[in-house]
């Protein structure tokens, strides 16, 4: 009966299994390939191999999406969302910007939350920083850079929040990678003083906010010093209700 068993839940895998997607099959782009003409090709053999490794996963996936995560990252070209998680397509849902910051006022970030939170039901919300990022970096310095100047602002309020703790870190780089995570930390709680997140918890929908750091150099994810699935660990004054 246990064989039996066994051999049904090895069917069950085999029956929703996903393509590999193996990064070792990529190529790397031709900056002579000025039509981009390669570039479709290797979409077409990436099309290919997923066919043959599952003839029906792309037709499945059209027809609708059901990711259970909502990944915000950077826009760091070293850090693609489905390749950090070995998770194919459909699901991670994906927003993206400078330094995964998160603010009150960004229409494209609420909007992305919204949809994941509201219509797709994710139920769980990474906020997912990078060490060297160059955001961050330059957050710490003084140099002008024109309009992106105004997006780094963000970033320098988390480090005049975090003096104290930053100032006391003597090695420059040991203080940049902690603003780092600090950046990924205060963009996590930022998620949850939404009144899109605040809701679906007051709703019981399950969702869990997550604060995480990538190492570019080791290719690891490692979890910070914050998560949360309820509005428990939010500073009184950000939390609000619906009447």
């Amino acid at each position: 009966m246990a064989h039996n068993q066994e051999n049904v839940q090895k069917q069950e895998q085999a029956a929703f299994a996903t393509p590999t997607f193996a990064t070792h099959t990529m190529n790397r782009f031709d900056p002579a390939d000025v039509d981009l003409s390669g570039v479709l090709e290797n979409n077409k053999k990436w099309a290919s191999q997923v066919k043959e490794e599952d003839p029906d996963f792309l037709s499945n996936i059209a027809k609708q999406q059901t990711p259970k995560i909502l990944w915000i990252g950077c826009s760091d070209s070293r850090v693609p969302a489905n390749v950090v998680t070995a998770l194919p397509p459909g699901e991670v849902f994906v927003h993206r910007n400078i330094a995964n910051v998160v603010t009150n006022s960004d229409l494209s970030c609420l909007s992305v939350l919204q949809y994941a939170v509201d219509v797709l039901k994710v139920e769980h919300i990474i906020v997912c920083g990078h060490y060297n990022c160059g955001g961050v970096t330059a957050a710490m310095g003084h140099e002008q850079f024109g309009l992106i100047d105004n997006w780094l602002r963000n970033i320098k309020d988390v480090y005049r929040l975090h003096e104290a703790e930053l100032g006391a870190i003597k090695d420059e780089t040991d203080r940049l990678y902690r603003l780092i995570e600090l950046n990924a930390i205060h963009s996590a709680k930022n998620v949850c003083h939404s009144t899109i997140v605040q809701n679906a918890w007051a709703r019981g929908q399950t969702l869990t906010v997550h604060s995480w750091a990538f190492d570019i150099e080791t290719g690891i994810a490692k979890k910070l010093e914050f998560n949360a699935c309820d509005g428990k660990q939010l500073q009184s004054i950000y939390v609000t209700r619906k009447d």
